[in-house]
């Protein structure tokens, strides 16, 4: 009896340990993901500026040897 419970408690030493570390491992995907987020936006809002902006790379004809 005193060994199952042993074996027990060493089950969940461990699965312990795999949730602490899978929780870290959430919690640093979700900084990467904010980040990520942040950037994304960040793009979108300066595509939208350079889109609104007259005379743009994209108005300009290509250069003569095209």
């Amino acid at each position: 009896m005193t060994q199952a419970i042993v074996e027990l408690e060493i089950r969940l030493e461990h699965q312990e340990a795999a949730l602490n570390e899978l929780s870290d491992v959430v919690a640093k995907q979700q900084r990467v993901i904010d980040r990520l987020l942040a950037e994304v936006r960040h793009l979108s809002s300066m595509q939208a500026q350079e889109a609104e902006t007259p005379g743009s790379a994209a108005d300009e004809a290509p250069p003569p040897h095209y």
